[in-house]
């Protein structure tokens, strides 16, 4: 169904899309010998223009595990970005050599732009404080896979909702979701953009709250999503240095939360999760990284239209 297509915000996918791409997800987990050869021949160019561990390894990590083979660079100082080459070249250029392109920029709607210029599928790895739909897979594989369904569950996002491009895009998916309810806590300065809440929340009548207090509403949530402060995203190094500390969960906040509760956090972590937490059987968000490899490779053979193998 989504073969030959690009990625590059979490709606471009309908849900049962979504739904057929956590199923091949979980096959691939059970059976991953039998997809080790299906992306021979195939090559997965990774462009990011801004720092990452988890997405670009594990793209990479995908695409290997397949079969397939990998190029690209690691930060725009090794490629003619550094001597002024345009997005459109650049793609342009990359799209001769390889069959699928993820690409991280730190400008909104930079994903958009290479999209209309590749002769190849794009995938969105990040567009400044956008989008991030292949986290939001991950997000919502993790989800399923350690609750059972997505739907029927309230869901608190703390820290920086503002300029969180994984907490923008993981909203506008779960609202598409029934008996969704969101909470998010975060202080006056890095609330959720106006546009999603007048948008899509609206049009689907979810129902959501503002806080600005984790301890309060903690007790209510099946899920906490996490989120660090993005200092790059500030332009104001004292902004950044007040609120950076926020929020801090803890083994005594987390004593007031839900036996089955989950904590998602799409890393890196500051230290917004005190690292005891860790031992707690709820902290989910290491499955959630070793989950975005295995949704990764669903989406990868998918797209290149090889996931019958």
């Amino acid at each position: 169904m989504i073969e030959g297509r690009s990625l590059i915000e979490p709606l471009n996918f309908t849900v049962e899309e979504m739904e057929a791409l956590f199923s091949l997800a979980e096959k691939i987990e059970k059976e991953s010998t039998r997809w080790n050869e299906c992306c021979r021949g195939r090559l997965l160019a990774t462009l990011f223009f801004e720092p990452s561990t988890r997405t670009r390894l594990s793209f990479e990590a995908a695409m290997l595990r397949l079969g397939g083979s990998c190029l690209g660079f690691a930060e725009p100082g090794s490629s003619s970005a550094a001597k002024g080459e345009c997005l459109a070249d650049t793609v342009r250029t990359v799209a001769c050599y390889a069959d699928v392109i993820v690409m991280r920029n730190p400008k909104e709607g930079a994903a958009l732009v290479a999209s209309r210029y590749a002769d190849v599928p794009v995938i969105n790895a990040g567009d400044g404080g956008h989008h991030h739909p292949t986290q939001t897979l991950t997000d919502l594989l993790t989800i399923k896979r350690l609750r059972g369904a997505i739907g029927g569950l309230t869901v608190g996002f703390c820290g920086d909702l503002k300029f969180g491009r994984t907490v923008h895009s993981l909203v506008k998916a779960l609202a598409r979701y029934s008996g969704i309810n969101m909470v998010f806590i975060s202080p006056l300065e890095l609330s959720i953009p106006g546009y999603l809440k007048t948008g899509i929340l609206a049009e689907r009548k979810i129902s959501w709250e503002e806080t600005d207090s984790l301890d309060k509403m903690i007790g209510s949530l099946d899920i906490l999503y996490m989120t660090r402060v993005q200092r790059e995203r500030f332009f104001n190094e004292e902004d950044y240095i007040r609120l950076k500390d926020s929020y801090i969960l803890t083994c005594e906040k987390m004593e007031s939360a839900k036996k089955d509760m989950m904590v998602l956090h799409p890393l890196p972590r500051v230290n917004e999760i005190d690292l005891e937490v860790d031992k707690d059987p709820r902290a989910a968000y290491f499955k959630q990284a070793k989950y975005g490899m295995y949704v990764r490779m669903a989406l990868l053979a998918s797209i290149l239209g090889v996931s019958n193998a």
